[in-house]
């Protein structure tokens, strides 16, 4: 049988869309191959956000070109946005590739596939399906055991046109899946073993069901009548029907441990939503919401359609609704015409509320985006000091974060064997935590005693007596902070080594 290897580069989206792609490919009876060069297929699932992973997609590329030399049989194939971006160009840029999948033609793989083997020239599978929108269930088992955490796409595209990002080229606008497919699939999900599912879109609280079938989610009188005093009538409902959706998947999944999303837009932070979030015990007491900036000015030209004070009165309100609830966020550094004072309201900003996890990034410029328009006049120099000063920041937040839990018992869902022995899991507020255990604990809800803090993470022993062992070695490498999103390079179960 034919074998693949696959290698992901990006977002939880690109980790969903690489799974999806492992799915179609075995079903057609392909089988994952033991390493890259003993691979009859390679893929290449890219991001195109940052400029980095363009670069290392060239990177990987070149390596691939190497040892296709020498089995002129291997076949290339790159996935994903860069894919969608470039098309035709990619493949004059790199003749080594042999086929371009966009990310809404992921079903095609085997049939294309079947094509080349055949004789067939380089294929470009491009354009987006928005006559017809397409979703990939998820496949309980299909990849082997049923993993303790699962992703559910609910919509793709995005509308918010922010003037740094180049999504709304790669991915197109905002399709949305109907309620009932995305219910069913959490609940097949949860049938299956699934304890946690993180609910992803673009923008996934700007969710619509497409049937219009979901009941009217509720907000009580407080929220709404605080939300017209503060910003007018118009604003305090919000046409996003994504509250609704929550409370529809609860219900569903009584058995369903916790259940998160990502990534929101600040603006779609309604009343609603956070009724839910108060009402709905599922619901994880963290939310990832992306910020990009604490400078009003660099807000409007990455054209945010908030304000800073908008953003701190949203988030305030969603604390107040749930105490102890914990919010990382998104920041870019050096984006034009970002002074030093600006860039100081950023540090202001993440110091006031108090971010467990910063993912930052420094702008670059990405094909097709109006911020092309700006003089992108921050030198590196400065955008690197700048990105050093935030992450020292957010850590000593973090770190303080962590410390001030030793001592307390947190509910930890166990997530599998650590890496440096015992087990790994997270709270509901995202923090990992690392314990021991005499027996499996793994997709447990186990109640752990926190005894020590890690740079990233946290050290526990199992309230239960009778069934603890030894804490695992010290250690943290690759470790992530709480509340952050995935590195920005996730690893197929084959690859090549990082350059």
């Amino acid at each position: 049988m034919p074998s693949y290897s696959l290698i992901t580069f990006g977002c939880q989206m690109n980790q969903h869309d690489s799974e999806r792609m492992e799915e179609v490919l075995r079903r057609a009876g392909y089988v994952p191959s033991e390493g890259v060069e003993q691979a009859d297929v390679v893929l290449l699932n890219t991001c195109s956000v940052r400029e980095k992973a363009e670069q290392k997609l060239r990177s990987e590329v070149g390596r691939l070109g190497v040892l296709k030399r020498r089995r002129p049989e291997l076949m290339i194939g790159v996935a994903g946005c860069v894919a969608q971006q470039e098309g035709e160009r990619l493949l004059r840029k790199m003749p080594q590739i042999d086929l371009l999948v966009g990310p809404d033609h992921i079903a095609s793989l085997p049939a294309v596939l079947r094509e080349l083997e055949g004789g067939a020239p380089p294929q470009v599978l491009a354009g987006f399906d928005v006559e017809a929108p397409r979703f990939l269930s998820a496949e309980p088992g299909a990849l082997g055991r049923q993993a303790v955490s699962a992703f559910v796409t609910v919509m793709k595209g995005c509308d918010e046109r922010c003037s740094f990002c180049i999504v709304p080229t790669t991915r197109g606008p905002e399709r949305y899946r109907p309620a009932r497919e995305i219910v069913a699939e959490c609940t097949l999900l949860v049938q299956a073993g699934a304890r946690e599912i993180t609910l992803l879109g673009q923008t996934v609280d700007s969710y619509l069901d497409p049937e219009r079938s979901l009941t009217p989610a509720p907000a009580d009188a407080p929220l709404i009548a605080e939300a017209r005093s503060r910003r007018g009538a118009g604003l305090s409902h919000d046409v996003s029907e994504f509250p609704a959706l929550l409370r529809a998947i609860a219900e569903a999944t009584p058995a369903l441990a916790r259940l998160r999303y990502t990534s929101p837009h600040p603006r779609h932070l309604t009343p609603q939503l956070i009724c839910a979030h108060r009402e709905l015990p599922v619901l994880a007491r963290h939310v990832h919401m992306p910020v990009q900036s604490g400078s009003d000015a660099v807000l409007r030209r990455m054209i945010r359609r908030y304000s800073v004070a908008e953003y701190l009165e949203r988030t305030g309100r969603l604390r107040e609704a749930v105490p102890g609830l914990t919010l990382s966020t998104d920041v870019i550094v050096g984006f034009p015409g970002e002074t030093d004072a600006d860039f100081q309201a950023t540090l202001d900003l993440v110091e006031q509320v108090g971010f467990v996890g910063v993912f930052g990034f420094k702008y670059s410029e990405r094909p097709g985006t109006a911020a092309l328009k700006f003089e992108d006049d921050v030198p590196e120099a400065v955008k690197s000091a700048r990105l050093t000063a935030l992450f020292e920041r957010s850590e000593r937040l973090q770190r303080a974060h962590l410390a001030a839990l030793v001592g307390s018992v947190q509910a930890v869902l166990v997530e599998g064997p650590g890496k440096t022995g015992g087990y790994s899991g997270r709270t509901s507020r995202n923090e990992i935590v690392h314990l021991g255990a005499s027996a499996d604990v793994t997709g447990e809800l186990c109640q752990v005693k926190i005894v020590s803090a890690y740079k990233h993470s946290l050290l526990g022993e199992l309230v239960d007596a009778a069934r603890r062992a030894p804490p695992p070695a010290p250690g943290e490498r690759g470790a992530q902070g709480p509340g952050e999103p995935p590195r920005a390079e996730l690893r197929g179960r084959v690859s090549l080594p990082v350059v």
